[in-house]
């Protein structure tokens, strides 16, 4: 594939090793059919590098801020919703190779795994400062959108806040199946909210991701429905 070097650009990363950023832009949908590696491993390493780059820089953003709120903000930045809004800004969807049970619009999952895999590259390429610079660069408008006070909650604690406000009981997560090896899992799990009688399902490349996706699509049927 051509070197994506508008990509780099808005990464603020040039690859030493151009294989590492092939790599981390490759479907396992794509792998298999053509014999290469996929990006599953380095989105399982990127999601670590993420998370530990965004603690640091909210460690030092908000001096004397409570573990919690930390916490909650941290949760923000590094949820689907989130990391599919950096794979936009930085036109991933352009670069990906995907199988042809994959092509058209790239589900969010498969771009919110691929900035996870692009940090991880970044970080195997150029080591941590590197990777941090670049998540810094790509979340930079997230990060700056920040309220400590009011920090966006993810899918499942709204849900969980607006069941409380109903007077009714929290919402159960079930895993309906796993599917894959173990490197290459896909979760769905069920969102049963018992007194509204609703359930609601979504899937994932984790559970938590699964849980999340769940959560929101129950959020929207209860939108859609009066409380009983």
């Amino acid at each position: 594939m051509p070197r994506p070097a508008a990509l780099e650009e808005r990464l603020g990363h040039r690859f030493r090793d151009a294989g590492l950023l092939e790599q981390a832009l490759t479907h396992s949908s794509y792998s298999g059919s053509h014999g290469v590696g996929s990006n599953e491993r380095l989105e399982f390493l990127g999601d670590g590098v993420l998370g530990c780059a965004v603690a640091d820089e909210l460690y030092a953003r908000f001096a004397g801020l409570p573990e919690g709120k930390l916490t909650r903000l941290r949760a923000s930045l590094v949820r689907e919703e989130a990391l599919v809004s950096v794979a936009e800004a930085l036109g991933v969807s352009g670069f990906l190779r995907l199988g042809e049970g994959e092509l058209g619009q790239a589900r969010p999952s498969i771009l919110a795994d691929a900035v996870e895999a692009l940090i991880g590259a970044v970080f195997l390429d150029g080591g941590y400062q590197a990777a941090r610079q670049a998540v810094l660069r790509c979340f930079g408008p997230l990060l700056e959108q920040l309220d400590p006070d009011q920090p966006a909650k993810d899918a499942k604690t709204e849900l969980q806040e607006r069941l409380q406000a109903r007077r009714q009981r929290l919402p159960e997560y079930r895993v309906v199946s796993v599917r894959g090896a173990a490197h290459r899992q896909s979760f769905e799990v069920e969102c049963i909210v018992a007194d509204a009688g609703l359930s609601a399902s979504g899937s994932g490349s984790s559970r938590r991701r699964a849980e999340q996706q769940a959560a929101l699509a129950m959020l929207d049927k209860l939108a859609a429905s009066p409380p009983k």
